[in-house]
């Protein structure tokens, strides 16, 4: 018996296969955004009340981060972020995507550079798989995400989700 279930794991790890974590099973949805993900263009209200219209058109690269303001790692994200948008190529667009309603006076507190929007709703972020945040997202022409960034990212991995 122990031989079988010693063989078996051996089997897992050699695979790369794992059993299913507790209450997960082969339908649970993907826990983030991949690589060949389309995201539809939307429209979302900028924190200043206007709509934006988002979209992704042919020759076009943009950048989504999607972050709450009662986020510690989004708030340290956030820094970084603003650099990242000082050094982008003229052509890069980037747009932020608050998930959660900000308290009064956040944006004094914690100054961002870089254009900010409301999504249009929580069914839009679970379609997108955005499920936790920071994520950054450097997304092509047609909505096709190209590279996929989450959590506290250094430096040079967030110049390589912001090159041209």
């Amino acid at each position: 018996m122990k031989n079988t279930l010693l063989t078996s794991l051996c089997l897992f790890i050699l695979i790369g296969a794992a059993p299913p974590a507790r209450g997960e099973n082969a339908t649970t949805p993907a826990l983030a955004p991949s690589p060949g993900d389309v995201i539809p263009a939307f429209d979302a209200q900028r924190i200043d009340g206007t709509i934006e219209h988002v979209a992704f058109p042919k020759g076009s690269k943009t950048v989504l981060l999607f972050f709450l303001s009662g986020c510690p790692t989004c708030h340290k994200m956030i820094p970084e972020w603003n650099r990242a948008y000082d050094r982008r190529p003229s052509a890069l667009k980037v747009i932020g995507v608050i998930m959660d309603q900000e308290p009064l006076g956040f944006f004094d507190t914690i100054p961002i550079k870089f254009p900010v929007v409301r999504p249009p709703g929580r069914e839009f972020l679970k379609g997108l798989k955005v499920n936790r945040a920071p994520t950054t997202l450097r997304v092509s022409a047609g909505g096709a995400v190209d590279d996929v960034g989450l959590g506290l990212l250094d430096p040079i991995r967030l110049g390589e989700l912001f090159k041209p």
